[in-house]
This record gives C-alpha cells, sequence and structure tokens, in this order.
C-alpha cells in the first residue's frame, strides 16, 4: 500500500472543532480512499474577518489507487 498526505484548513465562525470537521468532510467529499487525518494546528483570523473565524489545519492520509 501507498499513501499520499495533503494538508488542507477548514475554517468556521463557531469553533475549533467545526472548523476540523469542515476540513474533514471536504476531503471524504473530494479525495477517495481517505484513512486518517492529523490535526495539525489551531488558529484564529482576527485581521480580515467582522467576527473571529476559528482555522484547524490538518493533514489527510489517502490510500493510493495501484
Amino acid at each position: 500500500m501507498v499513501f499520499k498526505k495533503v494538508t488542507l484548513i477548514g475554517t468556521s465562525p463557531e469553533s475549533f472543532d467545526a472548523a476540523a470537521d469542515d476540513a474533514i468532510d471536504r476531503a471524504e467529499e473530494t479525495l477517495e480512499n481517505v484513512k486518517w487525518v492529523e490535526v495539525e494546528e489551531f488558529g484564529v483570523e482576527l485581521a480580515r474577518a467582522a467576527d473571529r473565524e476559528y482555522q484547524a489545519e490538518v493533514t489527510v492520509a489517502f490510500e493510493l489507487e495501484e
């Protein structure tokens, strides 16, 4: 088996959990054979957002087809 990893950043006005879920949901919608996700970092966007925007950087691993 061979796996590939990609980094995604999910966002949410609600929470870090919702931001991570955003990234994971998108990965499952657009990638095949997703096997695991590692949450790498959390952050909050303050400069351009009227309210806080929670961000979660996740690394998604998926199996490459043979």
